[in-house]
């Protein structure tokens, strides 16, 4: 199994790129690869006892992203109205760490359809694309200004993505299933945490939306006055589960940024749970960034098999 290894360092470009970052939504003092090791055969190739999986290519609008996307449908019958789905970025990694055991413990409930999209490639994340495909345009004064750049990498082309997502990768990947359209949510950590977030402004395909902690630095931290400013008459069926670890900053200012964004966080949700809209904070204390990936996937998939929407959060997986 593969993990995220996160570092520090004091490089000056990283630390302009980490200002008013949440240390839990990214490294607070510098940004380091995940272990990029190549995967071996994953709960797809080695087959499941409990889900079945068929798999599907993509490409991009432009040709340049390369998706490959599993579906994991249960052995289990669906339920009258149709079986819920999740939608789970970064599926590389997600296949990587799916087991048969943890599938096992979907089907005790009402287990949904998997859609896991990834990339074309044997490593765990392809970096260079989730990078565009998961963040959202750059903005100014709630004005969009296009593209931008991180480590090197083009980003802001979330609409782009989404639109392939909801417009062809959907529609093929849920072909002959019987889905229940009004439980249908969509899964991400990290950067895909803020395609979740975006998402949920920018979109009505899903109805939950699991953002496990998104990187919100000074370029995106906007996503939270924007979900504060929606029409909440456009969101009746909503519901947004905001995930979060709780890692100790190495430096007072970072802790200090770290409790402002918090705040603010739970500020947003509080304003649309004011507003009528299901909005929710699960926090994992002492789990760490790259400790939320497998934690956040795992709670929404058995959250949506329970179907306990309305009870309040368990405890973190061990």
């Amino acid at each position: 199994m593969n993990h995220w290894a996160y570092c520090w360092n004091n490089q000056r470009k990283a630390i302009r790129l980490a200002a008013f970052i949440f240390p839990l939504f990214y490294a607070a003092n510098g940004y380091c690869r995940p272990d990029m090791t190549p995967l071996g055969p994953n709960i797809a190739d080695k087959g499941s006892s409990f889900y079945h999986f068929s798999v599907s290519t993509f490409d991009s609008e432009d040709g340049k992203r390369h998706y490959k996307v599993w579906t994991g449908v249960p052995n289990k019958h669906p339920p009258a109205s149709g079986y819920a789905v999740l939608y789970m970025l970064d599926g590389n990694a997600v296949m990587d760490r799916l087991s048969d055991a943890f599938l096992n413990k979907l089907t005790l409930e009402t287990p949904p359809v998997l859609i896991v999209i990834g990339y074309q490639t044997v490593k765990p994340f392809e970096l260079t694309a989730r990078t565009y495909d998961y963040t959202p345009p750059l903005r100014e004064n709630d004005g969009e200004v296009g593209h931008g750049e991180i480590q090197g990498r083009k980003s802001g082309g979330s609409p782009y993505f989404r639109r392939l997502l909801e417009e062809t990768i959907a529609p093929k990947a849920e072909k002959g299933l019987s889905i229940d359209a009004h439980k249908r949510a969509i899964w991400g950590h990290s950067y895909g945490g803020l395609f979740v977030l975006d998402s949920f402004v920018n979109s009505t395909f899903f109805n939950g939306y699991y953002s496990a902690s998104p990187s919100l630095n000074s370029d995106y931290i906007v996503l939270l006055s924007r979900l504060e400013k929606i029409n909440t008459a456009h969101f009746p069926h909503k519901q947004l589960y905001f995930m979060e670890g709780s890692a100790a900053p190495r430096k007072k200012a970072d802790g200090e940024e770290a409790s402002a964004v918090l705040n603010q966080v739970r500020s947003t949700l509080s304003s649309l749970n004011h507003e009528g809209l299901a909005a929710t904070f699960w926090a994992y204390p002492g789990l760490s960034h790259g400790e939320m990936f497998n934690v956040s996937f795992q709670r929404a998939l058995l959250t949506m098999a329970a179907d306990n929407v309305e009870k309040q959060p368990l405890p973190p997986l061990q």
